[in-house]
């Protein structure tokens, strides 16, 4: 069996181990009178109200599917669905003061549930479990997160990269001017010469990167950031090995990107991947290495 295959197994066994253990083939969830599909969207409009738009991209449901749950959810006088008076085209989605009491229900059986799972362990393995399954999660969602080619100046990129501008302007020595910068990747990041990708999670960017064209067949990779809270899961690394993707779809042979050496983390990143230290090719005032890759 490949080491591929071997992955594959254990990723299998503990799907079917852990939906058993914490009661997700029950048809009455924590003994709730509901399946899990209902229990979940009465805990994330519990957690913040919110509408039926941001439930259906947080959670990756078909909109019929979460139609159907909605209704028997309101038919059953947990929730209630009205226009937005902001934009009437969206439907806020409420608990009543039944779905309330459910929830609290909900989070007190969802606790009583963990609880037993850890009780049988010491602290020390309670500890490792802890940690084991905080990494599974974070792996899990860098695997699943969306990646997707967006215009450059559409809310989700203007949200990654302003929050991509707000680091190097604290982590670079002298700070770090983003004024124009907006404007610059709309011309540079846009096709046919360019293509700017965000990666999301839950409705959320969690990462984005640009590739534009700056010679015959030779792309640059610009605007690569990743959030912290989400560092350490090889996102960085999908994200980058999907830009090259995009460069070789746009006709480029070379790929080459500047960095800062404050960036130690992305420095280590594209030596890994790769790149190659190449002379300066740009006037990019607050970059202090220059990388190149051929495309295969």
């Amino acid at each position: 069996m490949s080491e591929e295959s071997r992955h594959t197994q254990v990723v299998r066994r503990f799907n079917r181990a852990y939906t058993q253990r914490i009661g997700v083939l029950e048809d009455s969830f924590l003994g709730m009178g509901m399946p899990l599909g209902m229990a979940r969207i009465v805990f994330e409009i519990g957690s913040a109200p919110t509408t039926v738009q941001e439930l259906r991209v947080r959670l990756a449901l078909d909109s019929g599917y979460l139609s159907r749950l909605l209704r028997r959810l309101e038919h059953g006088g947990l929730l209630t669905l009205a226009p937005d008076p902001a934009d009437r085209r969206r439907r806020l989605v409420e608990l009543t003061p039944a779905g309330r009491a459910r929830w609290a229900e909900l989070e007190r059986r969802s606790e009583e549930r963990a609880r037993s799972l850890l009780a049988p362990l010491t602290e020390r393995q309670q500890a490792r479990l802890a940690e084991a399954l905080a990494t599974a999660d974070l792996l899990v969602r860098a695997a699943t997160v969306e990646l997707e080619t967006v215009d450059p100046m559409s809310p989700a990129a203007r949200e990654s990269t302003a929050a991509y501008f707000a680091e190097l302007d604290d982590r670079f020595p002298g700070g770090f001017d983003a004024a124009d910068q907006s404007t610059k990747d709309a011309e540079l990041l846009s096709p046919p010469d360019g293509a700017f990708v965000v990666a999301t999670d839950a409705g959320r960017p969690v990462a984005c990167g640009g590739v534009q064209t700056i010679g015959d067949g030779i792309g640059e990779v610009k605007r690569m950031w990743v959030s912290p809270r989400w560092r350490g899961a090889g996102l960085g690394s999908r994200l980058l090995r999907h830009l090259e993707t995009v460069a070789a779809s746009l006709g480029h042979r070379v790929v080459r990107l500047d960095t800062n050496d404050t960036l130690v983390e992305a420095i280590a990143m594209y030596e890994q991947a790769g790149y190659r230290q190449v002379p300066r090719y740009n006037d990019n005032p607050y970059a202090r290495f220059w990388f190149e890759k051929p495309l295969a």
